[in-house]
């Protein structure tokens, strides 16, 4: 099986307030639909907060970076057979959380030997 990423900006999720608890049931229950599924690995939303970025020195700056148009606000772990597959759970999520959700395979982790 693969994992995928599937996420979606800080912005694309303008909710008004009041709809916000309808939003948060559809979302959890396509979460329990995928963990019932056994696809489920790890998910949630991302406080909205500045971001710490740190150097490959070591240095801790505030961010995220001005220039950047896009930040993560929430990302779902899934693993699936296919490309396919995770395609139809961001459907499921993207109705959910009415905003879009990107989808991208993450890189198999080689053991260390």
């Amino acid at each position: 099986m693969t994992r995928y990423l599937i996420s979606f900006d800080d912005g694309a999720m303008d909710i008004p307030a009041e709809d916000l608890p309808e939003v948060s049931d559809a979302s959890h229950e396509v979460v329990r639909e995928a963990q019932e599924a056994g696809v489920w690995v790890f998910g949630g939303g991302v406080e909205r907060q500045r971001a710490s970025v740190v150097a490959t020195d070591g240095t801790v700056t505030n961010g995220p970076y001005p220039e950047r148009k896009a930040v993560l606000g929430g990302f779902s772990i899934i693993d699936v057979p296919t490309r396919e597959d995770a395609l139809e759970w961001a459907a499921k999520l993207a109705g959910a959380c009415r905003c879009a959700q990107e989808v991208r395979e993450i890189m198999p982790d080689d053991p260390i030997t």
